[in-house]
């Protein structure tokens, strides 16, 4: 697990996401906004978004490696705040993370190849520190 704190809010972390998401010829899947979700029932919480990423190359892929492993995907990027006034922090379970249990030698080369793209996705939000 990939785990960092950056130095942007939490809005400006997930622009950019988007941006790398889109210029890596990625496709955002689904965007899961849980301050606005809390906000539907009067609650006001700190940043916590997820960025559903993936490609359907990507998946159809997966499927053929190990249709189990479906589960595993769309890929998320976790975007979060420990506290209101704190940037944003980063949280990503890689590929060959997510693919290593199904044993795969396939699966292990479609994550390999994820890995790279994805953290061509993460660099449009540095790291400033570690968790």
């Amino acid at each position: 697990m990939i785990r960092y704190r950056s130095g942007l809010d939490p809005d400006a972390a997930v622009d950019a996401l988007k941006s790398a998401i889109e210029a890596a010829d990625m496709r955002l899947v689904s965007h899961i906004n849980g301050q606005a979700n809390a906000a539907m029932i009067g609650t006001e919480v700190p940043a916590d978004q997820i960025l559903e990423v993936f490609r359907p190359n990507f998946a159809l892929r997966v499927w053929e490696a190990s249709k189990p492993a479906g589960i595993e995907i769309p890929l998320r990027i976790h975007v979060y705040q420990e506290g209101f006034d704190a940037p944003a922090s980063i949280a990503f379970r890689t590929a060959s993370e997510a693919f290593a249990p199904y044993g795969s030698t396939d699966l292990n080369a479609i994550g390999k190849e994820l890995d790279a793209i994805f953290f061509q996705i993460l660099a449009a939000v540095p790291e400033e520190g570690a968790l």
